[in-house]
């Protein structure tokens, strides 16, 4: 009887102890999974908005593709490039594949139905979230400094609008009043401080993801923005002289 009531908690907890790391890492396969789909997606609508903004400007089926490709993949490669890592495309050509194919469907599709604007809205934002982490999560990943995770963060998830904008000569969005690289400095802001809190880097990914992308739907739902700068007018200068 003693050795039954022995034995019985014994192999409990070892039976728990090596079910236990098979199970962290089915979590964190899961995870990885999840991310890697939501990086699919991000890129995926990354590719029609820059369709659409291709769009405006009337270019052809060419420079549509164009156009989705830098928006899509800009931001990433430049981060790698500053990174002194591979680019990511290179090593991953499904990121090509699923730009074009994207680009493809919608410049057609755009013909005959009308894109809907408001859910691409919040697609776009759940990309830039996730492009925020991941853009963090690999500056993390080589040791780099705080402000360098965060700049990293905010050019994986923004710069490849800029680029958009350039080419098609607009004003970038995120110089146009738009909580959008706020927001995704903000979600690499809470992710570096989560880390030093969770010893589970997943947990500071899900936060960053959140933030961002509450912070970008509150602004598109309230269409709050930041303040904008206007200068002092000569005339006005001269009457306070």
């Amino acid at each position: 009887m003693i050795s039954v009531v022995i034995f019985l908690p014994y192999s409990l907890v070892t039976s728990f102890l090596s079910f236990y790391p098979k199970t962290l890492y089915n979590v964190r396969m899961n995870f990885d999974m999840t991310i890697s789909s939501l990086d699919l997606l991000g890129t995926v609508v990354f590719a029609i908005t820059g369709l659409l903004a291709a769009s405006r400007k009337q270019l052809d089926l060419f420079g549509a593709v164009v156009i989705a490709m830098v928006t899509a993949i800009g931001g990433g490669t430049l981060r790698d490039l500053i990174l002194d890592q591979p680019v990511f495309w290179v090593t991953q050509p499904i990121y090509i594949y699923i730009v074009v194919v994207a680009a493809l469907f919608m410049f057609f599709y755009a013909k005959f139905k009308t894109a809907p604007m408001q859910f691409l809205l919040y697609l776009d934002a759940l990309g830039l979230a996730v492009f925020t982490a991941i853009g963090a999560q690999k500056a993390m990943d080589l040791g780099l400094s705080d402000p360098i995770i965060i700049m990293t963060a905010i050019m994986t998830g923004a710069a490849g609008g800029v680029i958009r904008d350039v080419l098609v000569g607009e004003v970038p969005l995120i110089f146009r009043k738009e909580i959008y690289a706020t927001a995704s400095f903000m979600g690499a802001s809470v992710m570096v401080l989560a880390t030093g809190f969770f010893e589970q880097q997943e947990v500071a990914v899900i936060l960053c993801i959140v933030v961002v992308f509450s912070l970008r739907i509150l602004a598109i739902v309230t269409h709050y923005s930041l303040p904008v700068f206007n200068p002092i007018h000569k005339q006005d200068s001269d009457e306070h002289r």
